[in-house]
């Protein structure tokens, strides 16, 4: 049975997710108008997508253990602020270094939109319920993707795409409201110590966690695993949108509108595979959610069919759905909830990196190549990797006591 607190909480992280999601991927979906108005090249574009992915890889471990210290409603609040202040000095960016700069800042917001939020929803619900909630609450991604793909485009042709920044950096700081209003610690019942308290003991059981965590082998195989996931899910998510543009000559609404088939694909995904694998069991569905990237990867640029090159974007929205919330339920099934936050941020370092390396080095290839081919095979392989890393995993038992 979840409280009313508890609820409140999901929706406050429903809508946090949602914002940060949302100026995560819109640099995609405002890319076309960025290259053309900032006279940048594809590695240059993916240099400044690296470096909100560099700031949000280094604050993410930082935020994850402060997840488990200390007050998530000041944490919520600020953090949400910053990303949303981020978003709105992207609209004054005029070359790459301001650009990398201003992003770098969003990036840093959106660390704690993530491992807090994650840890702070499996506190307030029971096992039984724990994939569950975290669809639901995590949901909020790719509503707000899609709400903004089909905002954005008749915001950048009335007006242009700083407007589209400008819009949602005003909507993060409502978010910020919205989480000073509803975010609280469990009560200490549930959390097991009192809110805000910074005892001996506690501090003592976290350090001995990450000396065993550090040594565990589950820890490592989910990391690298989620690495590569990482890399996989920003070649579309930074380059489809351009690729729609560029090489299937679509108009930029159109273009946009695989993101939205992306995001609506990707709720289904979160339900269905989130629900799942509380029956299933977390690794064998973070494996079906490799498969289906990577495959949708592949599909999108060898095959000459644009229906075909459409349900292999729903294939990738499928499976990008699941990863976030079926990855972090994972930590409680390998370790203690007093270091569930701790966990997912050392996890989310893993795949930080390979969200700094996909914008850039396919970035690269594309303009090495003059196509996209590359990139998208590249993804595909690196998916491919994925699933293999969890294989060891499949039939692994492992028990960490409090």
């Amino acid at each position: 049975m979840i409280s009313l607190r508890g609820y409140g909480v999901i929706v406050a992280a429903f809508f946090t997710v949602s914002i940060a999601y949302a100026i995560r991927y819109g640099y995609g979906m405002l890319l076309p108008g960025m290259l053309v108005s900032m006279e940048i090249t594809k590695t240059e574009a993916g240099i400044i997508y690296g470096t909100y992915f560099g700031a949000y890889t280094v604050f993410s471990p930082l935020l994850g253990v402060l997840s488990d210290r200390y007050d998530s409603r000041l944490i919520l609040t600020c953090f949400t602020a910053l990303l949303a202040c981020g978003a709105m000095l992207m609209a004054q960016a005029t070359t790459v270094l301001q650009a990398s700069f201003i992003f770098a800042l969003a990036g840093i917001g959106h660390a704690a939109c993530w491992v807090p939020v994650v840890s702070l929803v499996q506190q307030w619900v029971d096992d039984r319920h724990r994939g569950t909630a975290l669809a639901i609450a995590t949901m909020g991604s790719g509503i707000g993707i899609a709400a903004w793909s089909v905002l954005l485009p008749g915001i950048v042709e009335r007006s242009s795409w700083q407007a589209g920044w400008v819009y949602m950096g005003a909507f993060g700081f409502v978010v910020a409201g919205i989480n000073f209003v509803l975010v609280r610690n469990p009560a200490p019942e549930t959390a097991g110590k009192k809110v805000g308290e910074k005892s001996i003991r506690t501090a003592k059981a976290v350090g001995m966690s990450y000396r065993q965590l550090l040594g565990s082998v589950p820890l490592w195989l989910v990391g690298c695993s989620y690495m590569m996931i990482g890399f996989t899910v920003l070649v579309p998510f930074t380059f489809l949108g351009v690729y729609a543009a560029e090489e299937l000559h679509l108009s930029y609404a159109t273009a946009t509108g695989f993101f939205t088939l992306m995001a609506v694909a990707g709720m289904a995904g979160k339900l269905i595979l989130g629900v799942l694998s509380d029956r299933w069991g977390r690794i064998q569905v973070m494996m079906l959610c490799g498969l289906f990237l990577g495959t949708g990867c592949w599909g999108i640029v060898n095959f000459e069919d644009l229906q075909i090159k459409i349900c292999c974007t729903v294939l990738i929205g499928f499976g990008f759905g699941a990863v976030w919330p079926v990855y972090a339920a994972a930590a409680i099934d390998f370790f203690p909830r007093s270091v569930a936050g701790s966990v997912i941020g050392l996890w989310t370092f893993f795949l930080g990196i390979g969200s700094i390396l996909s914008p850039i080095v396919c970035g690269w290839t594309i303009d090495f190549t003059g196509s996209y081919t590359w990139a998208f095979n590249i993804g595909f392989i690196v998916a491919m990797i994925s699933v293999a890393l969890l294989l060891p995993l499949y039939t692994y038992r492992f028990c960490f006591n409090e």
